[in-house]
């Protein structure tokens, strides 16, 4: 399995989806699709899968999250970045481009019209799930490296101040004011 393999799952995964902005419908189909698969393939994608969310660990874009979920542990940002990548290939490297492009995002925009949070953490766990049902074995803990960047000392501020998270992402602001 390769990157090109793991975003046509997803792409395939979000048409079987009941509804194709549902993280956890989506995971739900990723896991099947994956389970068809190779042991061997499980395994590359669940280093994809995280090799994914490092990319995605920046810190603009958690600022997008706290703001959209109203406030972002750590986990809640993974959970986040979960959501993210079962939007596909394309919302995901926009948003990673400009973490301010979520403002394009049809689920972006009805969670805010219904005060909802955009969370993902069953799609944290698809090779898991998927090995699993594939070998009725866990996942071995040592099949993956998770390699997280540092973030970006520019936006070391508290993501609870409105005026500077809508300063530097005033699309995704808009769409949640004070």
């Amino acid at each position: 399995m390769d990157i090109e393999q793991f975003w046509n799952l997803i792409e395939q995964a979000r048409v079987r989806a009941v509804d194709s902005f549902d993280a956890d419908g989506v995971a739900t189909q990723v896991t099947a699709l994956l389970a068809t698969r190779e042991p061997q393939q499980i395994l590359d994608a669940q280093q994809i899968l995280w090799d994914l969310m490092a990319a995605s660990y920046r810190a603009p874009l958690w600022a997008a999250a706290y703001l959209i979920n109203g406030g972002c542990s750590d986990d809640g940002f993974d959970y986040f970045r979960g959501w993210l990548i079962t939007q596909g290939r394309a919302v995901y490297e926009q948003v990673i481009a400009d973490a301010d492009r979520l403002a394009d995002v049809p689920a972006v925009h009805a969670a805010a019209a219904e005060g909802n949070e955009l969370e993902g953490e069953q799609s944290l766990s698809i090779a898991w799930d998927a090995y699993e049902t594939a070998t009725g074995t866990e996942l071995p803990s040592d099949a993956f490296t998770i390699n997280y960047p540092d973030l970006d000392p520019a936006w070391d501020f508290d993501f609870d101040d409105h005026s500077e998270v809508a300063a530097r992402l005033p699309r995704i602001a808009a769409l949640y004011p004070e």
